[in-house]
């Protein structure tokens, strides 16, 4: 009878025991569907906000006086994608996308494109090395027979119009050359020093196509290792590496500043308005979760647009107004490149929920030569690093106006800044054979040789060819992150 009465006791522990295990389960699930197929990570942020700018080996001192920006928190984002058009034509928009056989099986969403160099700055970034006072950005390209750490094989991510050796491209010595600055060194690329770096950490690539080159770049170098999770949408394209909870992103920005296309005053709908005091909200959204954002812009201030200050019309480019217009036409599209970018780090470096660290990424250089990307420029037949720079007035002051406008930051910013200068401008005016040219696509009949009266054939001098130079790009990030980032 001690035993029966014993079994209803018995019959209630287990049946509070399995109701306990299924609570707990339960909640253990929901945690771990919110972190993995949500994209809930855990971000680490710095324990001070304090600037780690440097101007001629001295910490920046903060200035008084920043001018109120509108940060963009609120409003509609646009489609990502509807944004995702072609500077040149002559590119092959329709050429753009990802190896066929990926995008079926992860379903990526990538379809964008956008179409001679040295002044000299300080180098607002910290030294590699023993070596404090190391200058990354001026040295030489040396030969490196060990080659790139990927090929187009191994890494299905590649843009097809950067994918030059899948577009039949024939020389390949373009690959085997690394970049060593003179007074240090700058490591080969770690796929897993970089994840652990970014353990539980976003960086984040905001601007243009040549941004979408960079990060496709870094996706590759870190595929070697693991091969991320697609957690892209509409809005934002997004990659995980779930074993250390890093994202990789990517948000469409071409301008940095907000832009759209309704009509204002004598400026008829669908020009493109710039308004170069707004940052963009499309990233300014998403910046709070981010610990790592890398800015890239200019290419698309050769646009057809109209730039607004104030809500007053102040310049344009091809574009001019009625001859009965009253406007004072002041601001060019170099202008106005500087003002958009000073815009858009002053937001970012007093935002009051930002506290990541953000790299602009100066202006990358062209190489048509003879011509623009639409009146005859070519880089048909470049196979190697040229030994001297032939200086391009275009890119020489577009990257003066980028630097102004980041100093100008910095200073409206003061100490509350962490605005660090990538300047691989110089650097990559030596580089005229890492463009994909002619090698565009895969179509067998594609020109690559100059026509009967010496006429080029259409290509891209603007993006670089993967795996190529740009893999140094991400070289500089990682020197630049491990800089930055407490490792413990």
């Amino acid at each position: 009878m001690a035993v029966l009465r014993s079994v209803p006791s018995i019959i209630a522990i287990v049946g509070a025991s399995a109701i306990f295990l299924t609570v707990a389960s339960l909640l253990l699930i929901s945690s771990f569907f919110q972190d993995y197929f949500l994209g809930i990570n855990r971000v680490w942020r710095p324990q001070s906000p304090t600037s780690l700018i440097i101007f001629q080996g001295k910490p920046h001192q903060e200035v008084s006086g920043s001018r109120a920006v509108d940060i963009g928190t609120s409003g509609a984002v646009s489609d990502l994608r509807k944004d995702d058009a072609d500077i040149p034509s002559s590119l092959g928009a329709d050429e753009i996308g990802l190896n066929p056989s990926f995008a079926k099986e992860f379903g990526g969403n990538f379809s964008d494109s956008d179409a001679g160099l040295v002044v000299p700055f300080p180098n607002p970034m910290f030294a590699s090395g023993d070596h404090a006072s190391c200058d990354l950005y001026h040295g030489r390209w040396i030969h490196n027979p060990d080659g790139p750490l990927y090929t187009n094989n191994s890494c299905p991510i590649i843009t097809q119009l950067q994918n030059c050796q899948g577009n039949g491209r024939p020389d390949k010595e373009y690959e085997n050359w690394r970049w060593k600055p003179d007074l240090c060194e700058l490591p080969q690329f770690d796929p897993k020093k970089f994840l652990q770096l970014m353990k539980g950490k976003t960086l984040a690539f905001v601007g243009d196509s040549v941004a979408r080159n960079q990060m496709e770049s870094l996706l590759c170098l870190l595929w070697q290792v693991e091969v991320p999770k697609n957690r892209g949408n509409r809005r934002i394209h997004r990659w995980f590496f779930r074993s250390t909870s890093t994202m990789i992103v990517r948000i469409w920005c071409s301008w940095l500043a907000q832009s759209s296309s309704e009509a204002m005053e004598f400026a008829p709908e669908g020009i493109v308005k710039v308004h170069l005091d707004i940052p963009d909200k499309n990233f300014m959204e998403f910046l709070p979760g981010f610990d790592v954002v890398v800015l890239s812009s200019g290419h698309w201030f050769a646009k057809q647009s109209v730039y607004i200050l104030n809500k007053t019309i102040v310049g344009g480019q091809l574009w001019s107004p009625p001859q009965n217009a009253t406007v004072d036409m002041r601001i060019s599209n170099v202008e106005a490149f500087g003002l958009s970018m000073e815009t858009a780090l002053e937001a970012i470096a007093t935002h009051p929920n930002f506290t990541g660290l953000a790299i602009v990424r100066s202006y990358s250089p062209d190489h048509y030569e003879g011509g623009a990307w639409n009146t005859g420029g070519s880089c048909t037949g470049k196979v190697n690093p040229v030994s001297e720079v032939v200086s391009n007035g275009f890119t020489d002051v577009m990257h003066e106006k980028q630097f102004n406008g980041f100093q100008r930051a910095v200073e409206k910013a003061g100490n509350r800044s962490r605005l660090i200068f990538m300047d691989i401008t110089e650097v990559f005016g030596y580089r005229p054979d890492g463009h994909p040219g002619p090698y565009r696509s895969t179509d067998p009949n594609k020109k690559t040789k100059r026509g009967p009266n010496g006429e080029p054939p259409p290509q891209d001098c603007l993006h670089w060819c993967m795996p190529g130079p740009i893999d140094t790009w991400n070289e500089f990030l990682l020197e630049i992150i491990g800089r930055n980032f407490n490792t413990s």
